[in-house]
């Protein structure tokens, strides 16, 4: 499947299982919500910064949010 079409459902997916509002996400990335919106929309992808903070954020790998493994990936802190 496409990066494109596949990233924004995975994102989602990963938001509502940490129990986590838009703004919420988008408060911890220091992004307008709009913004972070267009990223689940799939109307825009995230820099390579936004997509580092975002496995940060939620705590997954980066192949994780790139749907390159169904392992979610956790860093040890």
């Amino acid at each position: 499947m496409e990066f494109r079409a596949f990233f924004p459902a995975r994102l989602r997916e990963t938001r509502k299982a940490c129990h986590e509002t838009q703004q919420q996400v988008a408060d911890g990335l220091g992004v307008p919500r709009q913004h972070y919106q267009k990223f689940e929309s799939g109307d825009n992808l995230p820099s390579l910064e936004n997509f580092i903070a975002l496995a940060d954020h939620f705590n997954v790998s980066l192949d994780y949010l790139a749907g390159r493994t169904v392992d979610r990936g956790a860093k040890e802190e």
